[in-house]
């Protein structure tokens, strides 16, 4: 258990994160920040309220400014805008850069010593700005993408095959995007090669679903997009670090030579314990998963560079 946890951003991804994080019990206090008066502080009192029915006691905040965020060990970040009707996938970046921007300075601040777990999107530039506002290790800053999407990967197979998601073993790779990389070679049920399982044609259609998972549920909320996927996604990596696990769990993480990729965040297997990122695994990819890994790649660096910091 952690002393302190705070999650910035009270919408429904960083509320329903709080609630899961104080649910386990990960840390002694969740702080709940976010811009808007009074909106972190009613969804904090709502949640701690539910704690003598759901059985927790770590002490949920809510708070408008970063002072009792102070000292946090672990902190997520969820901030950030939607894109909008009529606004360019350049006009986002910028727009949420800034944001995650002011935060990074205040992550700086106020916990120096934190290990901080992003979900802004587009996850992977907002790792590095992050990074590059912090200073901190790479360690230290890492992003939530791959677990989500691994997540999507092994519902939709369990669904194909009618089998328990338990025992639905897959990995997601790459960019949070269109170009992420679902490992089917690396993909068994039970220890079984899904290949011999489901033919290529149903493999492929599951691996083109779960690229377009965020954009599926957009389109039926049509007003809003998932959270209790993600939020459940960030909150097993929190648990990771905060119960030392050393799980190994796709994530977003700065590469300086694995995958032969330098100088960017992209989601590769990580081992994640009380330190934060502890290792990145090198695994043998087939020759069209590398090829897409460093498409995936040079996409994360096109968006890079509509960012100027």
């Amino acid at each position: 258990m952690l002393n302190k946890i705070t999650v910035v951003g009270a919408g429904n991804v960083g509320a329903t994160a709080a609630q899961r994080l104080a649910e386990q019990e990960l840390a002694r206090a969740v702080v709940l920040v976010d811009v808007i008066e009074g909106v972190p502080q009613g969804k904090a009192l709502d949640q701690w309220e539910s704690a003598p029915i759901e059985g927790f006691d770590t002490r949920v905040v809510g708070a408008n400014d970063y002072g009792p965020a102070a000292g946090s060990e672990l902190v997520v970040v969820t901030a950030g805008i939607a894109r909008k009707p009529g606004m360019s996938r350049d006009d986002l970046v910028r727009t949420n850069a800034d944001i995650v921007k002011q935060v990074s300075q205040e992550i700086k601040r106020h916990c120096p010593n934190a290990i901080v777990v992003l979900v802004s999107n587009p996850l992977d530039v907002m790792c590095w700005v992050t990074k590059q506002v912090t200073g901190f290790p790479r360690e230290r800053v890492f992003g939530m993408a791959g677990v989500l999407d691994t997540a999507r990967y092994r519902a939709f197979l369990a669904e194909a095959l009618d089998v328990s998601v338990e025992d639905v073993q897959a990995m997601v790779l790459g960019g949070h995007g269109d170009t992420m990389v679902p490992l089917i070679s690396y993909t068994t049920v039970s220890g079984v090669p899904v290949t011999q399982l489901l033919d290529r044609s149903t493999l492929d259609k599951i691996v083109e679903r779960t690229r377009n998972g965020g954009a599926e549920i957009v389109a039926f909320l049509k007003t809003g997009s998932a959270y209790y996927a993600p939020s459940a996604a960030v909150v097993q990596m929190v648990a990771a670090i905060a119960r030392d696990k050393k799980r190994v769990l796709p994530c977003a993480a700065w590469l300086e030579g694995e995958y032969g990729l330098s100088g960017i965040y992209c989601g590769v297997p990580c081992k994640l314990g009380r330190k934060g990122l502890e290792q990145i695994l090198e695994v043998k990819l087939a020759a069209e998963e590398q090829a897409a890994l460093k498409k995936s790649a040079d996409a994360v660096k096109e968006t890079m560079a509509a960012v100027k910091l």
